[in-house]
C-alpha cells in the first residue's frame, strides 16, 4: 500500500466587497512541490504533479472569516470549492490595503489521508481600498512574463512552462517598477488594486503567485480559467473566459475607473477595445506590449489607427508605459 500524501487545502487570492464574499480554492492531497527544482527530468516531474493532481471531491469545507462569521462549502469533482454570496459588513475585517484574511478547514471527520500538519490553511479576499483612485487588470504570459506565446510551435511555452522554475523566470524589464508605481498612485499612497488575469489554468496558480511574490509585484487577485464566475450571470455566446472575467470585475466595482494592460500577441487588443466601447467612461488607458510578430503587430496597429476614445499606447518597453503614466497623473 502507497503512504497516503497529507491533505492541504489552496486557497485563491480573490476578490470582492464590503457586502460579498466570494471565496475560491481547492482540496487537494500535497504533492511537496519544489517552485525552485533545478534539473530538467525533476522539473518534468514537478509540472506532471501540477496537473495529475490528487483532488479531495465531494467534501465539506469550512471557511472562516473573523471569530463570528462561519460558512460551509463543498468540493466538486475536481476539488474546486466555491462560496459567492451576500456577508453583511465584511471590510471590518480588512487590513489598511483592503486584504481580508479567510480560514479554511477540513469539515468531514472521514477524510482517508491525514490533514497537513493542522487543519487550518489561510487564504485572502480583497475588498479595494477606500484610498484607491483607480484599478489595473493586466495580462500575465508576456506581459509581464516571457512565455513565448508567439513563437513558432509555441516551443518557448513548452519550455518555459516545462523546464523552467518559477524562481528562474524573469519578468519584462521594469515591469514591477511600473506596476508598482500604479499601485501607489500618484500619491504614493492610494492602495490602487491590481488584478492579474490570465489564460493559464487554476494548476499554474502557485507557481505564478510565487513569480508575482518574488518578483515584487503588488499582491493582487490572481485569476485564472476554468472555473465558476463570481457575481456574474451566464454571459452570451462567442466571449472567452478571460473577457468574461474582466467584465466581472468591471461590474463589481462600479465606482471605479481601470487602466488595462496586456500584450499585442494574442486577444488582448480585441478584449480591451471592446471594453473600452461598451463600458465608456470606464477605462482610462491601454497598454498594450509589442511582440516581436510581425502580422500580428500589424493587425493590432490597424485596430486602432485613428483610435482616439481613450489613449492606447503600444510600448516597446516599460519605460515608455512609466513615462505615459507619469504624464497623465496616474503615477507620481
Amino acid at each position: 500500500m502507497f503512504k497516503k500524501d497529507p491533505l492541504q487545502i489552496i486557497a485563491f487570492q480573490t476578490y470582492g466587497t464590503s457586502n460579498h464574499l466570494y471565496v475560491r480554492g481547492r482540496a487537494i492531497e500535497d504533492e511537496s512541490i519544489d517552485l525552485e527544482q533545478k534539473g530538467a527530468f525533476k522539473l518534468l516531474f514537478n509540472t506532471w504533479k501540477r496537473f495529475e493532481t490528487d483532488e479531495i471531491k465531494n467534501t465539506l469545507i469550512q471557511v472562516k472569516v473573523g471569530e463570528d462569521k462561519i460558512l460551509f462549502t463543498k468540493t466538486d469533482t475536481r476539488g474546486y470549492f466555491l462560496i459567492n454570496e451576500k456577508v453583511e459588513d465584511l471590510s471590518s475585517y480588512a487590513n489598511e490595503d483592503g486584504w481580508i484574511k479567510i480560514e479554511f478547514s477540513y469539515s468531514s471527520k472521514k477524510l482517508k489521508s491525514p490533514i497537513q500538519s493542522q487543519n487550518k490553511f489561510i487564504g485572502e479576499m480583497l475588498i479595494p481600498s477606500a484610498k484607491a483612485k483607480f484599478a489595473v487588470i493586466s495580462d500575465i504570459d508576456d506581459t509581464i512574463l516571457h512565455t513565448g506565446l508567439v513563437s513558432i510551435l509555441k516551443w518557448r511555452v513548452v519550455f518555459n512552462t516545462l523546464l523552467t522554475s518559477a524562481g528562474k523566470r524573469i519578468p519584462l524589464d521594469g515591469a514591477p517598477e511600473l506596476y508598482n508605481l500604479l499601485h501607489q498612485g500618484k500619491t504614493g499612497n492610494e492602495s490602487n488594486p491590481i488584478f492579474y488575469v490570465s489564460h493559464s489554468p487554476w494548476n499554474l496558480y502557485r507557481y505564478l503567485k510565487f513569480f508575482l511574490n518574488k518578483n515584487s509585484f503588488p499582491k493582487g487577485p490572481i485569476i485564472l480559467r476554468n472555473f465558476p464566475k463570481p457575481f456574474l450571470k451566464k454571459p452570451s455566446s462567442g466571449i472567452t473566459p478571460k473577457h468574461k472575467e474582466i467584465t466581472n470585475i468591471l461590474k463589481t466595482y462600479p465606482k471605479l475607473k481601470f487602466i488595462l494592460i496586456g500584450d499585442c500577441g494574442q486577444h488582448d487588443p480585441y478584449i480591451y477595445m471592446s471594453l473600452a466601447n461598451n463600458y465608456p467612461g470606464k477605462i482610462m488607458a491601454i497598454y498594450l506590449v509589442k511582440v516581436n510578430h510581425k502580422r500580428k503587430m500589424l493587425r493590432v496597429e490597424m485596430l486602432y489607427d485613428n483610435y482616439k476614445t481613450i489613449p492606447v499606447l503600444l510600448v516597446a518597453n516599460t519605460k515608455e508605459a512609466i513615462n505615459h503614466a507619469k504624464l497623465h497623473g496616474f503615477t507620481k
